[in-house]
């Protein structure tokens, strides 16, 4: 049986039905969604650099092709509900930092 392994990817969002762009995959890979979501707001809270009004966590399958996500998918800071299917891979937003 083959294991299957997670990846990170750090997504840059707008508002609205505007896409989201990646803008990294971490290089940790994951032995399952759960451990890749439990540490999704740590990697998150590193990414102050990334000028997005919102920036988000996108766990998904090592070998399966990116998503597309809009801005009015994810989780809004004051925190608005993830749509249940497909995004449930998607963690929580990180709202803008003030003055961005």
């Amino acid at each position: 049986m083959q294991s299957m392994l997670f990846v990170m990817a750090i997504l840059g969002c707008g508002e609205g039905d505007a896409p989201c762009r990646e803008v990294d995959v971490v290089q940790t890979q994951y032995q399952s969604e759960a451990a890749c979501l439990a540490a999704s707001e740590d990697q998150l809270l590193r990414r102050d650099d990334i000028l997005f009004p919102q920036v988000v966590a996108q766990c998904r399958r090592a070998d399966a092709r990116p998503r597309l996500l809009r801005g009015e998918d994810v989780l809004s800071p004051d925190g608005g509900a993830l749509p249940e299917a497909p995004l449930r891979h998607a963690a929580a937003a990180r709202p803008a930092q003030p003055g961005t």
